[in-house]
């Protein structure tokens, strides 16, 4: 929807549509949030539009250098065990009001113990409010892992581990582990409402949820109350628009101030043009091509591998990512500090790819399906690109390819019932612990959740990655990554293919933007100057 449209409708004058040029910003998302709770979904979409715009976490990540620093905790104390955490939480932080709600009280330890209770207590009463579902918390396996949640007093909480997790505190810091109000929740349980605590949303964050138009808009205002000392637009409207072209179209006329995943094809265009800002960061994320290893024949690896050798990264990497990605030895891209240089990776041979098929009992003419996200992502800008070459490389090893998409809702819930072969797909790290990438995508306990899209569950895997987190000895920890390595190597659940980098793309008049590398984009602290 255009700009003036998106006015219209909200039935603004030309003096009010003026006066907004002069003080909000206008961001083109590239689709829809599935709600306004990130708890409730690992989508990057719901995440842009939630996390850092709405809502606050107990810890943040400095986006410079990546280390753990407070936020609504304003210090805290690790136990010589590793086992208990003490986070003293910050006074004076009020909750934001709206149309909707007005709160009578600043935010406290209660607001913690709801947050993190509801999500890890399945007997919480709003534990099965919208589905009963958290999918980053489930894939973590964290509510297993918290013996304990205690209110000290009212701005001190202590949490109990049951076993030490050296990658804990960078779990507190996600996009995910956002701080709800407990009084609005009780409010609206008492109304008979509790679904809107996820779809109309309370925070602490720099902007108030204002209201939304499924596949229009989204509009927030500022948050005039919020804590941090930063300054905020006035106004905030993202505007819905799928298709990178007319995204670009919009951030060229002005009708965009920034842009989401602007295209590969684009990114020259934006560096050319005076008037627009193009940063650019490594990214930590992996594209990836994932088999069901629970349908057969995918559950065999000696299948797994000869697809893997059957493809040519390199050509990939070209034809979809261009100059904007690394090819993926494996999970972990260069920029985790877990990174192995010299890990095992394929190589393109379809002579040994069409011998091992043939080992596998698989006959010439086998077909299979290749699913294709339907939206663009920076680890995958274009997987109907991808699929469609996949499908070449395969025909010549008598293999038939069928590509399925879906809308992104519906394209979510049937992998997360296992009704796909194959599915190109990927990952961006919440945090910088190489255990964000090797727990969510391929552990057993990260197949109910959705996230482990291979549908993959070993033994052997669950043991390391679990010791690797009983230790803060960061050489100890590498070496048992790259057990982890060989072995998935060996067993190819998935073929990683590249790790992209990231682009924010905005006109030079907004002030304050940055790459976030560790989760969704942020407005606060942005401002447009004209």
């Amino acid at each position: 929807m255009a700009l003036s449209a998106l006015l219209a409708v909200s039935g603004c004058s030309k003096h009010q549509k003026d006066d907004f040029y002069q003080s909000g910003i206008i961001y083109c998302s590239e689709s829809n949030p599935v709600n306004f709770n990130p708890q409730l979904d690992t989508s990057a979409t719901t995440s842009d539009a939630t996390s850092h715009q709405i809502y606050d976490r107990l810890l943040d990540f400095d986006p410079d250098s990546g280390r753990i620093v407070p936020s609504l905790a304003s210090s805290w104390n690790i136990s010589d065990d590793g086992l208990i955490y003490t986070f003293q939480l910050r006074k004076n932080v009020q909750f934001q009001s709206t149309s909707y709600f007005t709160p009578t009280r600043n935010f406290n330890a209660d607001d913690v113990l709801f947050s993190i209770n509801r999500w890890r207590q399945a007997s919480h009463p709003y534990h099965n409010v919208s589905g009963g579902r958290y999918p980053y918390f489930e894939s973590l396996g964290l509510a297993e892992n918290i013996a304990s949640l205690k209110r000290i007093n009212g701005y001190r909480v202590e949490i109990h581990l049951a076993q030490r997790d050296s990658s804990f505190l960078a779990n507190l810091a996600t996009d995910f582990s956002v701080v709800l109000s407990q009084e609005y929740a009780d409010y609206l349980m008492d109304q008979g409402t509790p679904e809107k605590l996820d779809h109309f949303p309370i925070g602490t964050g720099p902007f108030e949820f204002e209201s939304y138009r499924k596949d229009h808009f989204i509009r927030y205002h500022r948050n005039d109350d919020y804590w941090r000392d930063t300054s905020q637009a006035e106004r905030l409207i993202y505007d819905i628009t799928p298709k990178s072209s007319l995204r670009l179209a919009k951030l060229l006329t002005g009708e965009c101030d920034a842009i989401a995943f602007p295209a590969q094809t684009e990114l020259d265009i934006i560096r050319n043009r005076d008037e627009l800002d193009l940063a650019e960061k490594p990214g930590l994320n992996v594209g990836f091509w994932a088999f069901n290893t629970q349908r057969p024949p995918f559950d065999n690896p000696k299948v797994r591998r000869a697809l893997a050798y059957a493809i040519d990264k390199n050509t990939l990497l070209e034809a979809v990512y261009f100059d904007s990605a690394s090819r993926a030895k494996s999970l972990l891209p260069a920029a985790s500090w877990a990174y192995q240089n010299d890990a095992e990776d394929t190589a393109y041979n379809p002579v040994l790819a069409r011998k091992l098929l043939k080992e596998a009992g698989i006959e010439p003419g086998f077909t299979m399906t290749i699913w294709a996200i339907p939206i663009e992502r920076a680890y995958n800008p274009n997987a109907a690109k991808m699929a469609e070459l996949i499908q070449r490389y395969l025909s010549d090893v008598d293999i038939n390819v069928n590509i399925v998409t879906y809308d992104w809702t519906t394209f979510r819930r049937h992998l997360r019932e296992g009704l796909h072969d194959s599915v190109l797909i990927g990952w961006s790290a919440d945090n910088g612990d190489p255990d964000n990438f090797y727990r969510p995508l391929l552990s057993c306990g990260a197949i109910p959740s959705g996230t482990n899209r291979a549908m993959w569950c070993n033994e052997e895997y669950d043991a390391l990655i679990e010791q690797a987190l009983k230790t803060e000895d960061l050489e100890q920890r590498k070496a048992l990554y790259q057990q982890v390595n060989t072995l998935l190597f060996k067993e190819l659940p998935l073929v990683p293919i590249a790790h992209a980098y990231r682009y924010q793309a905005h006109r030079d008049a907004l002030k304050g933007m940055q790459i976030n590398p560790y989760g969704g984009v942020r407005f606060g602290g942005v401002i447009k100057q004209l």
